[in-house]
């Protein structure tokens, strides 16, 4: 995959007109949507992102940059001054509910019945409610009510 702009064309999207196919050409990648996972639970060194994934360093340098030069992370100098740190950017947080929906979604369909797994807690410890796409009206939306309008 070549790097590239979001938003500029790329001769290589998979699917140039689908926003599903664009985004998993960007951070379509296990390790990439587990570097945002860990960056939005706090992650910011090299190290921190290694220790939390046990990906390999040449593999987490590649995906450190396409990150960036997607936009999804940046880098600044830590607090102390002596390394620097990677951050989310705007594009890189707006992923927070992506990662939240495979969350749940694993927590029905990839876990035995009773097997123990993570939880993602609010600022209070509750856990948080599962996701429920609604249309403006409040009706629950799924693939029978949705379509794709494709635009000309």
């Amino acid at each position: 995959m070549s790097r590239s702009t979001p938003g500029v064309p790329n001769p290589d999207w998979t699917d140039p007109d689908c926003p599903v196919a664009r985004t998993l050409d960007l951070v379509g990648d296990k390790w990439s949507l587990l570097v945002i996972r860990d960056a939005i639970d706090g992650a910011r060194s090299f190290t921190e992102f290694q220790r939390r994934t046990g990906i390999a360093r040449n593999i987490l340098t590649d995906r450190l940059g396409k990150l960036r030069a997607y936009g999804l992370l940046t880098q600044r100098t830590a607090p102390s001054g002596r390394r620097q740190e990677y951050v989310l950017t705007d594009a890189g947080r707006d992923l927070f509910a992506v990662i939240l929906t495979l969350r749940q979604w694993g927590e029905r369909h990839a876990f035995a019945p009773g097997e123990t797994h993570s939880t993602l807690v609010d600022q209070y410890g509750s856990p948080v409610p599962e996701i429920v796409p609604t249309s403006a009206d409040g009706t629950i939306l799924g693939p029978d009510t949705t379509r794709v309008q494709k635009i000309r």
